[in-house]
């Protein structure tokens, strides 16, 4: 076999092995990910982790060839939906999916070592793995790192820490200088002039493209159409043929348009220039969610991409931003920027709370919270963290919790096989249906699937394939497809059937109800917008949500960078209209009263109910208890019940408040008006409209300043005055020994003289006219 850099720690690491965890930590192309399996094999079967699905494929092929055995037999693999390897095979290299659920099913017995590759990414799944095996005795764990800092991930694991030297040559980088920071504008054009650039300027080798998503991907192909060079798409969803296409080296010059699953864990051997656009769709919170955004990649990153153009020789990287923009270090881990309801499943399906672990980087406790109290809701855990019965049959599910939830909180087959294929649908790496552009695929489409519903049009193309018009993406199509049988299998539900019954409202009803936060108001002034609450979105452009839906049911979400440099804009992309009504027997927001009424008999109210600041349902209604108290208290003070007890309740207040102030007397404030007529009527007892015949004016009365001193009072600290041609109300400063007259009417337009105004002796003494603020002398 070839030498590669990493052979020189082969002794080193073969002790360090045979004594506990050891921490490899070595640049990207030091060989790593395919001489550690090999020298881990020598001490029993070993399990490699990778954290991508392309990764672990590409890998055990590799390995497999460099073994000389047939893959699937020495050395195999397991992904989803994709396994080759047998009770026998030394070598399988899996995701940290299968790894979590193999934990699950069997604690991993049979393999005596467990290498967690490329651990500098941070996942929370990799996280958890560590936190699960580092302490288990039953399991070496080999993690490799090419960033992070090795020293304290040994600590960490109480192991050793070995250092191999990178296969890497010089790598010029140069700086386009516009924009300052990574951005989408006119990327694929500025792309495609770098690509034309370096291909000028360069002489030989392919040229690695690294882009966000497979939009950009897509766009980016387009301008290059006009080029003589083969241009291949490389990211997740890419059909396995094309995948290895980039994986292997040619014999002509090409362009790779990768996502960052091209940073680390691949090896594009043909490779020797970089163009960098500096962005990533990473993953954060929002609005209690993991959304996927639009950012600016970290320095840890950048160096990383750059450091692809150096494996063959020297190499030229070419970054679309300026030199002077500064890029955070790090990509902080999954950990501190999703949502943790995952991690605390897997980590009850494996016996180990969450609380009983240690953590490379603690959990985030608000999103710790968040997640426990969403599980407990679901009944997945219970309150010590273990799983419940409803949490096993979660677990095993290839799905997100909330979908593997939905599917088991339907009340019957039909609903449940429905919720099935939606999940399904939603979880691929691609959408199904390409972007629409012309007027005969929209028509298609709609006349194969009529209801403006994201979700129901998912469903179908999950069951049944649409007209040949529709751009419909066949690779996720069967991707969706091998899921949901295999979940249909899982739960004893019937097989895919294009006529199977699509029972739409009861689907919906169902989802709401196990799932409420999912609902979505369109706001009330910017029809663009829904709320649930908690977040905003807005319809994405490839959604059937209608103009007319004032509602919906949003199963899936996206970020885009919006206006400014932090804001984000939330698309729905899989939206299900509902009606207010729904909304509202579900109970769904608060109810608020207002609008109180009395026609001599009885008080009535407006009852509203109240979902993200949209009214979903309003109804006239008898106001009882403390919807009865509230109106009770609004009626007197408007003066449209027990007439003159509002007034002088008001004044009763305002009195004592500043008596006490003042201290002339003891005691305490007393609260507005309201707040105080509320908690009287409370203590009479008033809970039913019939209640108030037994209410006197004077029982709302509260005990103020004492009657032989309250016309002094008044006399030199009235709340009033009427003077010649100004009609004023007075407030007082106790604490500054102010006191503020304020006009309130009357035609004059000078000035009080201090002669027309109470003495009060050592206060200073202000006179408020509109705007204007004099002092009185």
């Amino acid at each position: 076999m070839q030498a590669l850099p990493i052979d020189k720690l082969r002794d080193e690491f073969d002790g360090a092995l045979a004594s506990g965890h050891v921490v490899v930590e070595a640049p990207t192309g030091s060989g790593k990910s395919t001489r550690l399996p090999l020298w881990c094999a020598e001490q029993g079967p070993v399990l490699m982790v990778e954290p991508r699905r392309m990764a672990a494929r590409s890998l055990a092929r590799h390995v497999a060839e460099l073994r000389g055995c047939d893959l699937g037999e020495e050395v195999g693999y397991a992904v989803r939906f994709d396994a080759r390897h047998g009770k026998d095979t030394r070598i399988v290299f899996v995701t940290p999916g299968v790894a979590l659920r193999w934990l699950a099913a069997h604690g991993l017995d049979r393999f005596s070592s467990v290498v967690l590759d490329e651990f500098h990414e941070r996942r929370w799944d990799t996280d958890l793995l560590a936190a699960q095996l580092k302490g288990a005795g039953r399991h070496r764990l080999v993690v490799t790192s090419a960033t992070v800092a090795g020293q304290r991930l040994a600590r960490y694991l109480g192991g050793m820490r070995l250092e191999a030297e990178g296969r890497t040559h010089p790598v010029d980088i140069a700086y386009n200088g516009e924009p300052s920071l990574p951005s989408t504008k006119n990327l694929e054009q500025r792309v495609a002039n770098a690509v034309r650039r370096m291909l000028q300027e360069t002489a030989e080798g392919d040229i690695l493209v690294f882009l966000p998503g497979r939009g950009e991907i897509r766009a980016a192909e387009q301008a290059l159409s006009g080029t003589d060079m083969e241009v291949i798409p490389l990211h997740a969803g890419v059909d396995t043929a094309i995948q290895d296409r980039a994986l292997r080296t040619a014999d002509h010059r090409r362009v790779i348009l990768a996502t960052n699953v091209a940073e680390t864990s691949l090896t594009l051997p043909g490779v020797r220039v970089v163009v960098d656009s500096g962005l990533e769709r990473r993953t954060h919170h929002r609005g209690g969610r993991t959304v996927l955004g639009l950012q600016a990649i970290s320095q840890a990153a950048a160096d990383q991409r750059a450091g692809r153009a150096g494996r063959l020789g020297p190499g030229r990287c070419l970054r679309l931003w300026a030199r002077e923009a500064r890029l955070e270090d790090y990509t902080p881990p999954e950990v501190a920027r999703e949502e943790l309801d995952d991690l605390l499943l897997a980590a009850a399906a494996s016996g180990t709370p969450v609380t009983e672990l240690e953590f490379p980087d603690p959990l985030p406790e608000h999103a710790l919270e968040r997640a426990w109290q969403r599980l407990r809701v679901m009944d997945a855990i219970d309150e010590a963290g273990y799983l419940t019965d409803h949490g096993r049959r979660l677990f095993p599910l290839p799905l997100d919790p909330l979908f593997a939830h939905l599917i088991t909180a339907m009340p019957d087959a039909d609903t449940r096989a429905a919720m099935t294929d939606l999940a399904a649908a939603l979880s691929t790496d691609r959408p199904l249906l390409r972007p629409m552009r012309r007027e005969e695929e929209r028509q298609a489409l709609l006349e194969w699937a009529p209801e403006p519903c994201d979700a129901t049009t998912r469903i179908r193309l999950v069951r049944g394939d649409p007209p040949r018009a529709v751009p419909a993406n066949r690779g996720a199509l069967a991707e969706a497809r091998r899921m949901a049988d295999q979940i249909r299998q899982a739960l004893d539900l019937p097989e895919r059937n294009p006529d199977f019954p699509l029972p739409r409202e009861s689907l919906l009803e169902a989802a709401l109800a196990a799932a409420p936060e999912l609902a979505y108001v369109r706001r009330a002034k910017r029809r663009s917008a829904l709320g649930n609450g908690q977040a905003e979105i807005q319809p994405a452009e490839e959604s059937r949500f209608p103009e007319e839906a004032e509602a919906a049911l949003v199963f899936d979400q996206h970020s885009i960078p919006g206006k400014g440099t932090t804001r984000t804009l939330n698309l729905g992309t899989c939206m299900a209209p509902v009606s207010l009504e729904t909304l509202a027997r579900r109970d769904l927001g608060v109810v608020e009263h207002d609008d109180p009424a009395w026609d001599g008999e009885t008080v009535t109210v407006t009852a509203r109910r109240v979902y993200a600041e949209r009214t979903i349902a309003s109804e006239s209604v008898e106001a009882e208890g403390p919807a009865l108290r509230a109106a009770l208290a609004d009626l007197i003070l408007s003066g449209k019940l027990l007439e003159g007890a509002g007034d002088r309740l008001r004044e009763e207040i305002e009195a004592w408040n500043l008596y006490v102030a003042l201290d002339f007397g003891e005691g305490e404030p007393l609260p507005e008006p309201r707040e105080w007529l509320v908690e009287r009527l409370q203590s009479l007892g008033v809970e039913q409209g019939s209640d108030l015949e037994l209410v006197e004016v004077r029982d709302l009365e509260p005990r103020g300043i004492p009657e032989w001193e309250r016309a002094r009072f008044d006399r030199h600290y009235p709340r009033r005055l009427n003077l010649e041609g100004i009609d004023t109300v007075v407030h007082y400063e106790a604490r500054r020994k102010r006191v503020t007259v304020e006009k309130v009417g009357g035609a004059r337009t000078t000035v009080p003289r201090r002669t027309e105004l109470p003495a009060w002796q050592g206060w200073k003494v202000q006179y408020r006219d509109g705007s204007r603020l004099v002092p009185v002398s």
